[in-house]
């Protein structure tokens, strides 16, 4: 691999790290995750510790899934693993479901509301080339 490749690699890859990571950040904030728990729970003083379970999960699964870390043998962890995992993809979900009026809502603050249409194919379009190009070219 020439200098040049590598260059590019490492930029597209922290280029699209930078992108990933400020969507999901946007995404938990926009939807109030962290505040909607802890009125669920009837625990505001513990909003700190929601906070740093959700940076510490997702430093964790970075770490382990850059250096390929494995379990053996730990059988009884995977229910735990994926009970937890269920809970957020269910919180996840659940605020999703509260917030699809988001985008309109943004789009007549802004200003945009004549080329909502555009916006939202242009995201469509967006997630279905990357998708593909990671599908059919990246993981060859």
């Amino acid at each position: 691999m020439s200098v040049l490749n590598g260059a590019i690699s490492i930029v597209l890859g922290v280029a699209g790290g930078i992108a990933v990571g400020s969507g999901v950040i946007a995404l938990i904030l926009v939807l109030d995750m962290i505040p909607r728990l802890a009125q669920l729970t009837q625990s505001y003083d513990k909003t700190h510790w929601y906070e740093g379970a959700l940076i510490g999960g997702s430093l964790l699964g970075t770490v382990a899934d850059f250096w390929h870390w494995k379990m053996h043998g730990v059988l009884l962890l995977s229910p735990i693993v994926g009970l937890f995992c269920g809970v957020f993809i269910g919180l996840l979900a659940a605020a999703l479901t509260e917030v699809l009026n988001v985008l309109p809502v943004l789009a007549k603050r802004l200003g945009m509301k004549p080329y909502l249409f555009g916006l939202l194919l242009a995201m469509i379009l967006g997630k279905m080339t990357g998708s593909l190009f990671d599908f059919f070219i990246y993981q060859r």
